[in-house]
């Protein structure tokens, strides 16, 4: 019987680049976008401009990455206000990467329906593996875990009778 062979996994676990998605890739880019839109507070325009003349860009999905990066932009309060409940701390004390990460969840959760919400998930999570500090990932999983019952309660529901929840 053959086995599946696992993806190549950096040091840190997260996917290695020749095993990434044109939309996994675009989530890198939105996240670097993010980030130097929470950092730098930098215009979204200029922001989309830079990141489309990163080297590998013409590998993402562009059509998710605009819809990423513009509507994390135009609903950042309303992502916030979803996501403040969840966290131990203020907002301005996590990581823009790991803030950045949790705005890209939160979006697809409400507005990427063909894209399932363990898939969001996982993918958040492999970003904040990839990008984040050290333990990021856990707490990135842990707001979007408890997030995704709120924006996918069906889909969640589903799962969980099908033994499949987290």
């Amino acid at each position: 019987m053959a086995t599946a062979k696992k993806p190549a996994t950096t040091s840190t676990g997260a996917r290695k680049a020749s095993a990434k998605s044109a939309r996994s890739r675009s989530r890198e880019f939105a996240l670097q976008a993010l980030y130097q839109y929470l950092v730098g507070r930098n215009e979204a325009a200029a922001i989309d401009t830079f990141t489309r003349d990163l080297a590998g860009f013409h590998k993402a999905d562009s059509v998710h990455y605009d819809a990423l990066l513009h509507g994390c932009v135009k609903e950042a309060g309303e992502l916030d206000a979803l996501i403040v409940p969840l966290l131990d701390r203020k907002i301005e004390e996590i990581s823009p990467i790991e803030h950045a990460i949790m705005w890209i969840g939160a979006w697809e959760f409400q507005h990427a329906p063909d894209v399932p919400w363990r898939v969001v998930l996982n993918e958040c999570i492999e970003l904040a593996k990839e990008f984040g500090g050290t333990d990021g990932h856990k707490y990135v999983n842990a707001v979007l875990n408890g997030l995704a019952p709120k924006l996918r309660a069906m889909e969640v529901e589903a799962d969980k009778k099908a033994g499949k929840a987290r």
